[in-house]
């Protein structure tokens, strides 16, 4: 399987598992033309697709889509948040900090070390339903 094929079963089970039960979309597509699409206009790209600077400013760095937080990337110490600033987020726009402490975005490839390639189906639709690891773990 494909990453584009993986990442495209990913958000069609995670559009299935937000909502019991999904729309008929208006022409027929594809498993795979509606996972392009949410994946597309849900913003999965917006928290885990790192960010590097283009010519006119952020951008997604597709050479990385949908790996979350880079491994390697050591962050500094968080800065002190005051006043109206709760949060703060890395240049990647990978990690936030804030009064609950630093959270990091998962990586959604099929790398069965690093990503969610050994998940099941059914441990990705419980993840998104209840929030937990794999389904089961922690929140």
């Amino acid at each position: 399987m494909t990453t584009k094929h993986f990442i495209t079963m990913i958000a069609v089970l995670a559009a299935q598992a937000a909502c019991k039960s999904e729309p008929a979309p208006a022409k027929q597509q594809s498993p795979v033309e509606r996972g392009g699409y949410l994946v597309m206009t849900s913003a999965c790209h917006d928290c885990h697709t790192p960010m590097k600077m283009g010519d006119k400013g952020p951008e997604p760095d597709f050479s990385r889509q949908l790996s979350g937080h880079p491994a390697g990337m050591v962050l500094p110490p968080v800065p002190a948040l005051m006043g109206p600033w709760v949060m703060a987020a890395a240049a990647t726009n990978t990690a936030w900090a804030g009064p609950w402490g630093v959270s990091f975005t998962r990586n959604l490839t099929p790398d069965k070390e690093t990503g969610i390639g050994n998940w099941t189906k059914q441990m990705f639709i419980d993840t998104i339903r209840n929030g937990r690891h794999m389904g089961v773990g922690r929140p």
